[in-house]
């Protein structure tokens, strides 16, 4: 699928395959080094996520010129409070030479109609309170920031002491 950025820049979109998960990994790591974060994805840690049985997420990614350019990935949720399924954004990135060019704007657009596609009543995610740049963007989306919302989380060793009690 071709999706038009807001100067004219034509990408093309598709579902990540197995043969792209060392790409993916490459734009992951940018991303964790660009959100000044650490990463434990491997190549097989991201296959068996994306193309296991069953799949925990989606991943697509975005060519410019037949150049990797961006991905995203993301999964389908379920509120409750809604009765529906919605759409989790988990990361969109867009590589620094394709940046300020509404590429991030027309993957936020394929997403939302996936999640229209898909009969959402939500499409979430998150974003680092820093990141002045991104805030502006999801705002001039129509995006609500919730500032009465905390995210909670247990890692791998929190989950492994309340499992055991």
């Amino acid at each position: 699928m071709t999706i038009l950025a807001a100067d004219g820049l034509s990408a093309h979109i598709r579902p990540a395959g197995p043969e792209d998960v060392p790409q993916l990994l490459a734009f992951i790591r940018d991303m964790a080094v660009f959100e000044r974060m650490t990463t434990a994805a491997t190549v097989e840690s991201l296959h068996e996520a994306l193309f296991g049985d069953p799949p925990a997420a989606c991943a697509q990614l975005a060519f410019v010129d037949s150049r990797p350019a961006a991905y995203l990935t993301y999964y389908f949720t379920f509120g409750s409070m809604t009765g529906r399924r919605g759409l989790w954004l988990d990361d969109v990135y867009v590589a620094p030479e394709y940046r300020g060019r509404g590429l991030g704007r027309a993957l936020m657009r394929h997403l939302a109609g996936i999640a229209r596609q898909h009969q959402c009543a939500r499409f979430e995610w998150l974003v680092l309170d820093w990141n002045e740049s991104a805030l502006g963007l999801y705002r001039s989306l129509g995006a609500q920031v919730l500032e009465d919302h905390r995210i909670c989380r247990l890692d791998e060793a929190g989950i492994r002491a309340l499992a055991q009690g």
